[in-house]
């Protein structure tokens, strides 16, 4: 039992190991399609004499103009900072940031609301701002109809933004009307990020062209990134580590095939009774060495049955928990226990080998 425990476990950490793996990757491409993969991204880059730029005034509506473009927004930022009530000390503003941002920036990156409303028409002009995710949590907020303190000013809590993978920047922003940054906090008015949606048949063009587009005079001074590459790139990071975990299984599989071929030494040497009486009524070698070939074979199936079971069953729990959806390879499935059945066969074979070529007279004395 313990050396069969042994191959479950190589087997449902082999199993366990794909599945979440597998589940993992097509959680990423479900939230990439339901995003689009079609985001670019235009801030300023830096000098030559590594000072920071910026971009031109007139860089979304020169974007604008390129013809895969389907859609343009930016945010603009600010100095202030933000405070749940205005006897915070000043250095514990949480690292967030506040910015100014365009009517159309939700849409533009298939952003969502968690509560509350967006910055629409009626609010332009009017002290109100939309938390990012993470801006909610540090200042301990969940629901709009609350206030925060920003550049000695009260401004109105109107809504709570989910988490938004392509754009993790606006999950840690305060986001306020573009004109509000620019009058009440003195912002330059300038985009610190654009955002882009292009043709997606046409993004690598767009995207080859965007920085030139951005600021004519100083090309290089205009940082061209695809957040979707950055995920991608996120993603075969993980499946690298995977596949680490994976040859960690695999030890683990060696492991209990050593401990199989133990028991099965052991086993011989304890049986050596019955394995000399077997022969004294006619058993040939070849029976006994199938006779403990197929003991092994049965250790190593029966593990690697349990441990798919046990594997499969990881996958399920961890994948609901995450709410990812639930994807095991077929393959994996069936391919753990062939492969615990061949391990339980190579770790069977020198005991059996040795039984079978145990003398009936030696093996007889030892009942």
């Amino acid at each position: 039992m313990l050396s069969a425990l042994g191959i479950a476990l190589g087997i449902a950490a082999l199993v366990a190991v794909t599945g979440v793996s597998a589940s993992s990757k097509a959680h990423l491409l479900t939230r990439l399609d339901t995003l689009g993969s079609n985001l670019l991204t235009v801030s300023p880059g830096k000098g030559l004499d590594g000072t920071e730029t910026t971009l031109p005034p007139e860089a979304e509506k020169m974007l604008s103009r390129i013809g895969p473009v389907q859609q343009v927004t930016a945010i603009t930022m600010t100095d202030a900072k933000v405070y749940r009530t205005p006897y915070m000390p000043k250095d514990r503003d949480g690292g967030l940031q506040v910015v100014g941002a365009r009517p159309n920036l939700l849409s533009a990156l298939r952003g969502e609301l968690q509560t509350g409303r967006w910055l629409d028409a009626s609010s332009q002009k009017l002290p109100t701002v939309v938390l990012g995710h993470d801006a909610a949590e540090a200042l301990g907020l969940s629901t709009p109809g609350t206030r925060v303190w920003i550049a000695e000013h009260w401004y109105a809590v109107i809504g709570i933004l989910r988490p938004n993978e392509l754009a993790p920047e606006i999950d840690r922003s305060v986001l306020m009307s573009w004109n509000n940054a620019v009058k009440d906090l003195k912002s330059n008015g300038t985009a610190s990020t654009v955002y882009l949606r292009a043709d997606p048949e046409k993004v690598s063009a767009v995207q080859n062209v965007a920085g030139a587009t951005a600021n004519p005079a100083a090309p290089q001074n205009a940082a061209v990134s695809r957040p979707s590459d950055l995920l991608k790139a996120r993603y075969e990071t993980v499946s690298g580590l995977n596949s680490l975990v994976i040859a960690l299984a695999s030890v683990a599989l060696l492991v209990g095939g050593v401990g199989i071929a133990n028991t099965m030494v052991v086993g011989v040497m304890e049986r050596r009774g019955e394995i000399g009486l077997r022969r004294s009524l006619g058993a040939r070698t070849g029976q006994i060495a199938t006779q403990f070939l197929i003991e092994a074979a049965v250790l190593g199936a029966v593990g690697g049955i349990v441990g798919a079971m046990l594997g499969a069953l990881g996958v399920f729990a961890y994948a609901t928990w995450e709410r990812w959806p639930l994807v095991i390879p077929p393959a994996i499935l069936v391919t753990g226990p062939v492969v615990a059945m061949a391990v339980g066969v190579v770790a069977g074979l020198y005991p059996a080998l040795r039984a079978s070529r145990l003398a009936p007279t030696e093996a007889l004395r030892s009942l």
